[in-house]
């Protein structure tokens, strides 16, 4: 096979070892080497928090997320992740950006801790705090270590924040700006003070906030070690070499497409309000050659209630669904979105504006637009095709007063849990949490110890896969039952339609079932309550 270009460039695979250091300053072997550096360092600072954490959702669901980006003058490039909630992945990268431009590159220092959790400023939504510690060299401003984790109560009206009810933005919790947590090293008292007279569950987010101060300390103690080891123009020639790489494989990948318009369609059910409106998101994929345009014009009006997402989550989704179908072996990076275009009209249930676009059960909204993806490449992907998962997490939150101790379960004893549609290859996972996440499932044992229930039932339900020679996963019944008092909220917001499509193979019957067909939740939570 002859020598490959993109444009007017070889690919970077294709480039002679001289062009090579020319363009990064370093040969192919340290660029990869350290591309898989900053892959383990990431992967370090998570493992961190995730064996030292507090609380549950932090402990039991991964929800969080590192990354490193590189220094402004190369805007804010992201090489490198960690394994953990992909609802993150995709808004870091801006996140850091519009933290650090807002607040001023030029006033940071070194050992400075920058945080804001505002949806609209770094997508997401309020408990998920993004923690920026900058990194120096010799003086300069040469990138940042990042950890965005989900604190376990952020204010607001309910606690844990997790219910569909709320209608505006100034009900879903505290709402912080760019704004330094820790200058040289030094806690700043005024943020933690503003942070913890407005946060319930203090007990746990102080030792978890510390932890994750931590983490970043060694992750900028690392990228330190890598550029005196490896010189810093070879560090920075790898940030764009792993960044490069990733665009060119979606750029490769967009290509193989046939130019052409894809629609497709999902939503959630209702808003929380009533279950008179639905609230559909619609994507139409336009291919041109090695570029591909997301258009969602024509989706639902931003929602009543907190179920909206905001620009930047959607940008997630639809970059990650195109991970899943078009490239989903190489490293995600910022550069994954290189050759990726979205149109977005403002104040949609996935563009929604403040105050009145609340934003809240974000994943709910954009696990849809996912979906809408893969159904509009459906068919020009053939068996290739992914199907539709679960949707919705389904959640249940829970809070009160147990023997004299608040309590508080989230993502525990709901329907968090469900199956994925089959593929190609064989039967769909019965027990995932949906595509846009990456949680772990905690333990029973586990849910039990941290709040006053009891698991009753946690079982498969037979033959709920639907038909086919590869079949969608089963189906799960849960049953719990709550030893004292509290509020309960649940979430379900993709009961009315299957998620699902089929594939034939061409013969007479059915080839491959690509996700469970059914009309019910596929993952169903009772929640009894007894005084």
């Amino acid at each position: 096979m002859g020598r490959q270009v993109i444009g007017d460039e070889l690919l970077v695979k294709d480039l002679s070892d001289e062009d090579f250091c020319a363009r990064y300053q370093c040969d192919k072997f340290t660029a990869t080497v350290l591309a898989n550096r900053f892959r383990y360092i990431v992967k370090h600072m998570s493992s961190g928090l995730l064996t030292k954490a507090f609380s549950v959702i932090l402990r039991d669901w991964y929800d969080f997320a590192s990354t490193i980006s590189g220094p402004p003058e190369y805007d804010y490039p992201m090489p490198a992740v960690s394994d953990s909630l992909a609802l993150f992945l995709g808004p870091m990268t801006d996140a850091v950006r519009n933290m650090v431009e807002e607040y001023g590159a030029d006033n940071l220092e070194p050992g400075d801790v920058l945080i804001c959790n505002d949806p609209y400023r770094i997508g997401t939504h309020v408990n998920d705090v993004c923690f920026v510690r900058p990194v120096f060299y010799q003086g300069w401003l040469v990138g940042f270590v990042n950890l965005q984790a989900h604190m376990l109560d952020m204010g607001g009206i309910v606690p844990g924040g997790f219910t569909a009810t709320k209608r505006n933005m100034y009900e879903t919790g505290l709402v912080l700006g760019p704004v330094l947590l820790y200058k040289r090293d030094k806690p700043v008292k005024s943020t933690w003070s503003l942070i913890f007279d407005n946060a319930r569950f203090g007990g746990l987010l102080l030792p978890d906030i510390k932890t994750i101060y931590q983490n970043l300390s060694f992750g900028e103690q690392r990228l330190i070690e890598t550029i005196d080891r490896y010189g810093l123009d070879a560090y920075l020639g790898a940030v764009r070499y792993a960044c490069d790489i990733s665009a060119e494989r979606m750029v490769q990948a967009i290509a193989h497409l046939p130019d052409g318009d894809f629609e497709g369609e999902d939503g959630i059910d209702c808003d929380g309000v009533d279950e008179s409106e639905e609230y559909r998101v619609k994507v139409k994929i336009a291919v041109r050659g090695n570029r591909l345009e997301a258009d969602l014009s024509g989706s639902s009006r931003q929602a009543r209630t907190c179920v909206n997402a905001g620009w930047l989550d959607t940008k997630m989704a639809i970059g990650v669904a195109l991970k899943y179908l078009l490239d989903p072996k190489t490293p995600f990076t910022s550069g994954t979105f290189r050759s990726i275009d979205i149109v977005l009209p403002e104040g949609t249930f996935v563009s929604a504006m403040p105050p009145d676009g609340a934003i809240f059960l974000y994943y709910e909204s954009v696990s849809a637009l996912a979906l809408a993806v893969f159904w509009a490449l459906k068919d020009v992907l053939g068996p290739d095709a992914v199907g539709g998962d679960y949707c919705s997490l389904s959640g249940h939150a829970g809070n009160g007063v147990f023997n004299g101790f608040p309590w508080t379960s989230i993502g525990q004893t709901g329907g968090e849990h469900g199956p994925w549609a089959a593929t190609k290859d064989g039967d769909g996972d019965s027990y995932m949490v949906n595509y846009l996440t990456n949680n772990l499932d905690p333990a029973t044992e586990a849910i039990e110890a941290e709040a006053p229930c009891v698991v009753l039932r946690k079982e498969y339900t037979v033959d709920s896969g639907g038909a086919g020679k590869h079949r969608g996963g089963a189906a799960v019944m849960k049953d719990t039952l709550w030893l004292g008092e509290g509020d309960h909220y649940s979430m379900p917001l993709h009961c009315k339609s299957p998620s699902a499509f089929r594939r034939c193979s061409g013969r007479p019957s059915c080839g491959h079932s690509y996700g469970p067909v059914r009309k019910r939740p596929p993952l169903v939570a009772m929640t009894r309550s007894f005084g």
